[in-house]
């Protein structure tokens, strides 16, 4: 095994990489806009001699697909090529500091799709057909909105185990929070600004909500294991009146264990009390989405792959929860085990400071490759 894997190591080419981590950021794709850059996917892995599948989304949205080895793949790279929309559409794509390469996606997660196709490269290229693992490698589309490109994986292959390139700064993340998407919706009345007294102001009231809420303490940053945000507060736009409806948008993140059902009854409950508090109040509370977080433990194939191969590179063996939603959470729902790893931070990702480090694209690349061997 050793052997095999310095052999591969060894065809990872660092300039190719960087290439194609370049190109892939100069491609907008912005989720529900995939098309151009599965199409520059597609072309550099059927120019190195692989048969690529085109697994249909919906119209002009399609995953791509690839295997290896023998038999149906129990372990499969997992990318997703989709980006949260451009900050600047001017100022999208790459630019390169020295060893950063900042640009929308490269941490989320071009970085980390770049650093598998580059280890699926150096396995093609350097394996014979009977050394080549039984792996495959998944480029999906949607993650960053409601994750139907790797539902639609899932609606027929279940995988042992997924590798997920999602910004981890190399930490394998056996662990994931569960996600939680909430809706508040007040409403008032409208009625000129200048004659507040005679109408109900909806956003004064999100306001008196939001406020209750920070008190309870499952809102209470430092007693509460849960991690929110209060993500987007928007109001009706009429003129010069008082706003009769205003909505407010609040992620919740959720350790392993925390049951999404119950943080949603708790919801219901506090906001329930707020109409002693807040006169007039008229709220509606909708939860849109919700995902169970899970631990895997590292006691596993890849925990011990990863024992071995990390100080074979230098690095520690980091390990903790994934604290954002990922479509980790879709997988082990359908009994699929994901291990979240990749190049890049969550700290600058979806911002216009996203960034990744070359040298953790490379590093990621001989970690995918050495994860991919232990399947032979």
């Amino acid at each position: 095994m050793s052997a095999l894997r310095e052999k591969v190591w060894k065809s990872i080419k660092p300039g190719r990489l960087k290439k194609t981590l370049l190109e892939l950021l100069d491609i907008y794709s912005p989720s529900g806009k995939e098309e151009d850059i599965q199409l520059y996917l597609e072309e550099v892995l059927c120019k190195a001699g692989f048969s690529v599948e085109r697994q249909a989304v919906e119209e002009d949205r399609y995953n791509l697909r690839v295997t290896m080895g023998q038999g149906e793949p129990q372990l499969y790279l997992v990318g997703h090529v989709d980006t949260v929309p451009a900050w600047d559409l001017d100022q999208f794509g790459p630019l390169e500091q020295g060893n950063v390469i900042r640009g929308l996606g490269s941490a989320d997660m071009k970085g980390g799709c770049a650093a598998m196709l580059e280890a699926w490269l150096a396995l093609g290229e350097t394996l014979e057909p009977s050394e080549r693992p039984s792996v495959g490698l998944l480029l999906v589309v949607g993650e960053e909105e409601n994750g139907d490109g790797s539902a639609a994986f899932l609606e027929s292959i279940h995988p042992a185990w997924v590798v997920i390139g999602e910004p981890t700064g190399l930490v394998a993340c056996f662990a994931h929070y569960g996600y939680l998407e909430v809706r508040f919706t007040t409403r008032g009345r409208q009625s000129h600004s200048s004659l507040p007294e005679l109408g109900h102001n909806a956003v004064e009231s999100m306001l008196r909500v939001l406020l209750h809420l920070g008190k309870n303490r499952l809102f209470d940053r430092e007693k509460s294991d849960i991690v929110y945000s209060i993500r987007e507060m928007i109001s009706s736009q009429a003129g010069f009146v008082v706003p009769d409806r205003c909505e407010a948008w609040i992620d919740l993140h959720l350790p392993p264990g925390r049951d999404p059902n119950v943080i949603q009854d708790s919801i219901r409950s506090i906001v329930s009390a707020a109409q002693q508090f807040i006169p007039g109040l008229d709220l509606d509370v909708s939860f849109y989405f919700s995902a169970s977080g899970y631990d895997l433990g590292a006691e596993n194939r890849l925990g011990q792959a990863l024992r071995e191969v990390m100080p074979l590179l230098g690095l520690p063996l980091g390990m903790e929860p994934f604290r954002s939603h990922s479509d980790g959470n879709l997988f082990h729902a359908a009994g699929t085990n994901p291990l979240i790893l990749g190049p890049g931070n969550l700290e600058t990702a979806h911002t216009p400071d996203e960034q990744v480090s070359f040298d953790e694209v490379l590093t990621a690349a001989r970690i995918y490759a050495a994860l991919c061997l232990r399947a032979v």
